[in-house]
């Protein structure tokens, strides 16, 4: 602040107010004619009045996330009475500092194409305000794998929500997991280089979300983004039998509603330029129904230990005894010799396990394996099954003014998805476990005015993840001894999943177990045999 010759005028008083709040900054010039003013992202006016100047009014000036604006000022000589009103907008030059940063209000994340539902924004489904590095120079991103600024390592960003720490501590690439609601969100501010060393802990940017307040006037909004197939275009050259091209379903919504403004209770309590609350409260449901996905199951031969369907009589070359290998015969463990130092064993005859030698454990896991829905031999199972994904994140911010130099402010989200994780298998023979991720995240900010050149800010927050699975299995239900968890046992010799669409051969065969005399535990898998054989 300066006089027409350009000398510094100290101790003058600087008054900062928002428009929307009627929140008002007070603070003073310093001995160098210096101010500083640490603000909310919002709409302000600058008043500054002083004897012997007339009195100044900086209209329309909005104040960004994690920016800094230099509002010089020239005082006119004159009659306090009088106002020399400037209504020019900021500067958009910065001055205060080299960093590069980006701030996208988030009107404009809902004018642009950028927000999508569904896999495109993440494992959780709901819109992600990550989404916004797709209008930045620069930037990468993958969503829920990986978040990459000018070059730098991948998810080594920084997110700060209401300017506390709130990065996903575990699992850095999955964003979606602590993101907050985007209607929620004031703007969003990205600074990719050269930003403060206050910023710690972060290599490929600051993200800096400021979370919506409520004003004097109430407003709010209700959405609905929805995906339905009718408004697909149609698959080229197919025919659903009525003339129309086939569009295969495809159902999904991201919906919610948002409401702020001042707290007033009636002939109570009146919050107008005092006590102000934002509520938002949004949820993605989206339902997969899949019927197109085979699997092989064993068919009642199998599982009886007859596994004549299996051999397809290829030979694959001869043992040291110049017998045929044969593919998909199964070999009896108990019938070993050592021959020139190598261990060989009999065919079952006729590739038939007798019942006696079966382990009883394999029965028990037989009996959790559905029967197969046709006579293949492979890809003879087609389940029917749905999973339904549901993210929820209702969120509430209180602000409140207790007098014109201490103010403060509160936050709170929740943000919860939950997943069956479905494949097809019943419990407890799917690998597919359900699971529900929660963060809350809690912000508590005080700024307090201590004199007019010292200000105060104290802050405390915490952002609390779990991570909950269902589906405990007792191994011992089916007499496997030993084990040292509380899952279903996981057999590593059958392809992912236990069960598949089909084997690489043509006899498709499931877990059968066969008893030898010594009671030894081992698995036998020979020549190309897709599924493994247990043998005790």
């Amino acid at each position: 602040v300066t006089d027409p010759a350009g000398a510094v005028i100290a101790n003058t008083p600087v008054s900062v107010r928002n428009t929307e709040t009627g929140a008002n900054y007070q603070v003073g010039t310093s001995a160098t004619g210096n101010y500083v003013v640490q603000l909310p992202a919002g709409t302000y006016e600058l008043v500054i009045a002083t004897p012997g100047f007339k009195r100044y009014l900086r209209q329309n000036l909005a104040v960004p996330v994690a920016q800094t604006l230099r509002i010089d000022v020239t005082l006119e000589v004159g009659s306090s009475a009088e106002s020399v009103t400037v209504t020019e907008a900021a500067p958009l030059l910065k001055t205060e500092s080299g960093e590069l940063s980006h701030n996208v209000p988030t009107e404009t994340l809902n004018n642009l194409p950028v927000l999508g539902t569904g896999s495109s924004a993440g494992a959780a489904g709901i819109r992600n305000p990550y989404s916004v590095l797709q209008v930045l120079p620069g930037a990468d991103w993958q969503p829920d794998a990986s978040v990459r600024l000018n070059g730098m390592p991948s998810n080594s960003q920084a997110l700060r929500l209401e300017g506390q720490d709130s990065t996903n501590g575990i699992a850095s690439g999955t964003q979606s997991q602590t993101q907050p609601s985007v209607e929620a969100i004031e703007e969003f501010a990205i600074q990719t280089s050269n930003y403060s060393a206050e910023f710690g802990q972060a290599g490929g940017g600051v993200f800096n979300v400021t979370m919506r307040s409520g004003t004097n006037q109430y407003h709010g909004s209700a959405y609905d983004y929805f995906v339905n197939e009718a408004l697909n275009a149609g698959i080229p050259f197919t025919n659903d039998g009525k003339g129309h091209l086939l569009r295969p379903r495809q159902r999904r919504n991201d919906y919610g509603f948002s409401f702020g403004g001042a707290v007033k209770i009636p002939k109570l309590y009146d919050g107008h330029d005092k006590t102000f609350f934002f509520f938002n409260w949004e949820q993605f449901r989206e339902t997969t129904i899949t019927n197109n996905k085979p699997l092989t199951v064993p068919t009642a031969d199998y599982r009886s230990g007859n596994l004549v369907r299996a051999a397809t009589g290829r030979n694959l070359g001869t043992d040291p005894l110049g017998r045929p290998i044969l593919e998909n015969t199964i070999y009896d463990p108990a019938s070993d010799q050592i021959i020139n130092g190598l261990r060989e064993r009999n065919l079952f005859p006729g590739n038939v396990i007798p019942a006696s030698r079966i382990d009883p454990v394999a029965i028990a896991i037989l009996k959790n394996v559905p029967a197969p829905t046709s006579t293949a031999l492979i890809n003879n199972f087609l389940p029917v099954y749905s999973n339904q994904r549901i993210t929820g994140i209702p969120s509430v911010k209180i602000d409140q003014v207790l007098s014109a130099k201490l103010k403060l402010s509160g936050y709170w989200s929740r943000t919860s998805t939950t997943n069956p994780n479905n494949d097809g298998l019943p419990y407890p023979i799917t690998t597919s476990i359900p699971t529900t991720t929660t963060a809350h995240t809690t912000r508590v900010n005080l700024d307090a005015t201590l004199r007019p050149t010292l200000l105060l800010h104290l802050c405390i927050g915490a952002l609390y993840t779990t991570q909950t699975t269902s589906g405990n299995f007792d191994p011992s239900q089916i007499g496997f001894k030993g084990s040292n968890t509380n899952l279903f046992p996981l057999i590593s010799t059958l392809p992912a999943g236990g069960l598949t669409a089909g084997p690489p051969t043509q006899g498709g065969m499931s877990p059968i177990g066969t008893r030898s005399e010594e009671h030894t535990s081992e698995l036998q898998s020979r020549v190309d045999i897709s599924y493994a054989v247990f043998c005790l």
